[in-house]
């Protein structure tokens, strides 16, 4: 059963080595994810699962690590316990298990990349698999929204982002798993929200579990929408 979740961004910039110069800009976004991961921990899951986009879909039950050497920064991140051998983790879960690691988390953690186009009814369903697998399970859902928040945006400016973003947020804010059961993908494409499919994964996990969520952090540096939000049960 999925007893909490921490919805944090993927920006490779979140982490300091890689923004370098510009890694004070980010500081507020840092300490929201730190914040939705020790609420994540603080529920006591007994399994964690990230999940992230990816070129294609595959796991990690073993352990995983991935780098940021293609950024030009010799650092590796690695999922918490476990091997490292095997496929490196998608550019999304890489960000996801140095946060884990940056927050010190010491729990079973597997690891699923879904690709961006994924249909929403695969996503709801691998969602409410993975909320079986075991007693108490923990998600850590890596995802941006839109990327056409700005002229300078990487997907340049989109009118319909900015309404994008708010609706996710109100979405991610109130674990409102039906909004983001009925997210557009066509829409999020074209905006390159490549959190779609993720945040679908994390729709299909809490169906009836009756969690609650808050939003610790929304804004859109760099032209790109960055939401956190921490969902657990109600205490």
């Amino acid at each position: 059963m999925l007893v909490a979740a921490a919805v944090c961004p993927c920006p490779p910039l979140l982490v300091p080595e890689v923004a370098a110069g510009a890694a004070p800009e980010l500081d507020e976004l840092r300490a929201a994810c730190d914040e939705a991961l020790a609420a994540l921990v603080a529920a006591g899951p007994e399994l964690l699962v990230v999940v992230g986009a990816g070129p294609e879909a595959e796991v990690w039950t073993e352990g995983g690590a991935g780098s940021f050497q293609r950024y030009g920064v010799p650092l590796v991140a690695k999922l918490p316990g476990g091997r490292v051998e095997g496929p490196e983790l998608a550019p999304s879960l890489t960000v996801g298990a140095w946060l884990l690691e940056r927050a010190g988390v010491d729990l079973p953690t597997h690891a699923c990349a879904v690709p961006a186009d994924a249909p929403a009814d695969r996503m709801l369903g691998l969602g409410q698999g993975l909320a079986g697998l075991a007693d108490r399970v923990g998600l850590l859902v890596m995802g941006d929204g839109s990327a056409c928040r700005t002229l300078k945006a990487p997907g340049y400016l989109d009118e319909r982002a900015e309404g994008f973003d708010a609706a996710l947020a109100a979405a991610l804010g109130s674990a409102d798993v039906a909004a983001l059961a009925a997210l557009d993908a066509a829409l999020a494409a074209e905006l390159k929200a490549e959190g779609r499919a993720p945040w679908q994964v994390l729709a299909g996990a809490a169906q009836g579990a009756g969690l609650t969520a808050r939003l610790g952090y929304q804004d859109a540096p760099y032209g790109v929408g960055y939401l956190v939000a921490s969902w657990s049960q109600a205490s």
